[in-house]
């Protein structure tokens, strides 16, 4: 079957990759349709605006609503290739995946597909979701034929294309990074490498299937998050024996093989703290390793409660005559990391609605990266400035490293610095005193 070229491309769903996504072929002076349940995100991008926070997303897709390359729709419409980009959470205490919403938008698509047509699959998904998605899809396309039955002749191509990007850096890594192509036969490869060198430097990988490259984007980031959690044991480490844990990693970093990560509050996102999930489902006898990072880097969070509770303790025995409700909490930060405002799966966020409920005092949350809480995140916690949570809070929990907190001044009064960089700011300046 002759390959036709690609004049329209159709992204579903409009978040934190599909929208970049959508964005970067669209720059590229190709038709995008782009599909998402949200009205409002809808809306929004066919103002030319956009709804996430992205460095250079919105100038970019200001561009090219303008120029007539991209527009946003809640119904999908007939495309040459459609990537759907989809959240995959995992559901219930065994972390079991949640392939509803790729399932929804197979379901969604499947009406308007036409032969020669390829369907790749963006998603975070564990092993065996792209062959699921294309065996959903051939049910409700009988008349059209898959690569599962019809092999290479297969009026679909099906391939899974896991994005791997950074946040904060998403619109130069789409661009540099390379890109792994796991087709469900080589023609859906070679098909899927052709549409992805429209705008990437990086290599296009073949894989030898779908489920490798699934598994790929899961190990990737499982190996980032076994990498955290040690970082993480060893600040649990150090507070039990009463050292600082920046130093002591500071000073193995020395050892030329040794690069230990900076600790923090947790391990937020759509990916590392979920895709590990995916690999303990599979294989749950052979991921011990797997699993134990997960629950060490799921369980930080807790520790810092106790933190925070232990600090609010101090400050009363310090000042007899105060109770917890005299006591102001100011948390800075709450996106699940630097620089972005997504809160998904936000260690941060926890920690913060967590003290929220429980303090009876004031909790000031500072996040410069959002204008409003969302309701359900708004129990009994403020959103301020960083000026008016200076001025206000007793106690000061630090949990983001976002830039201005980075460039400010530590604040007076009691700090829990869980980054640890109002902890090294204040050394370095005790240090400065000293040697003059």
């Amino acid at each position: 079957m002759p390959e036709r070229s690609f004049n329209r491309i159709s992204v579903i769903g409009l978040g934190y990759i599909g929208l970049p996504t959508a964005a970067m072929f669209a720059s590229r002076k190709i038709e995008v349709v782009g599909v998402d349940v949200n009205q409002h995100a809808v809306d929004t991008i066919n103002r030319g605006e956009v709804h996430i926070v992205e460095p250079d997303l919105d100038m970019v897709v200001r561009a090219v609503v303008r120029e007539g390359y991209l527009r946003a729709t809640s119904i999908p419409e007939p495309a040459e290739a459609f990537l759907i980009a989809v959240p995959t959470p995992f559901r219930g205490d065994n972390h079991d995946p949640d392939l509803s919403y790729i399932r929804a938008a197979a379901l969604a698509i499947a009406p308007v597909l036409e032969a020669g047509n390829i369907i790749i699959l963006e998603s975070t998904s564990p092993v065996g979701a792209t062959e699921a998605m294309a065996d959903w899809l051939a049910e409700a396309r009988p008349d059209l034929s898959f690569p599962r039955k019809a092999g290479e002749a297969s009026d679909i191509r099906v391939a899974h294309c896991p994005e791997r990007v950074l946040p904060g850096k998403v619109m130069q890594e789409l661009i540099t990074n390379d890109r792994v192509i796991g087709g469900m036969t080589p023609a859906c490869s070679a098909r899927a490498a052709s549409l992805y060198k429209t705008f990437v430097t990086g290599d296009c990988v073949i894989a030898s299937g779908p489920r490798v490259a699934e598994m790929a984007k899961l190990t990737e980031n499982s190996f980032r998050d076994v990498n955290i959690a040690f970082a993480n044991e060893l600040s649990l480490i150090c507070d039990r024996l009463d050292m600082d844990v920046w130093e002591l990693i500071a000073l193995a970093n020395r050892h030329p093989r040794v690069n230990i990560l900076q600790p923090g509050p947790g391990v937020g996102g759509h990916c590392i703290a979920v895709d590990p999930w995916f690999i303990v489902s599979s294989a749950p006898d052979q991921s011990q390793l797997i699993r134990t990072a997960r629950e060490v880097n799921d369980g930080k969070p807790k520790w810092v409660v106790e933190q925070v509770l232990g600090a609010i303790n101090k400050q009363i025995n310090a000042h007899p005559g105060e109770t917890a409700a005299d006591v102001t909490i100011a948390i800075y930060g709450l996106a699940f990391k630097p620089d972005i405002d997504d809160l998904r799966e936000s260690p941060a966020l926890s920690i913060a609605t967590a003290l929220a409920s429980s303090h009876s005092g004031k909790v000031l949350a500072v996040e410069p990266n959002i204008s409003e809480l969302d309701k359900e995140h708004d129990c009994d916690m403020t959103l301020v400035d960083y000026d008016s949570a200076v001025q206000q809070a007793d106690i000061h929990v630090l949990l983001v490293d976002h830039t201005p907190f980075k460039a400010a001044t530590p604040p007076n009064g009691v700090i829990v610095d869980i980054k640890g960089i109002w902890h090294r700011k204040a050394d370095d300046t005790l240090a400065q005193r000293q040697e003059t």
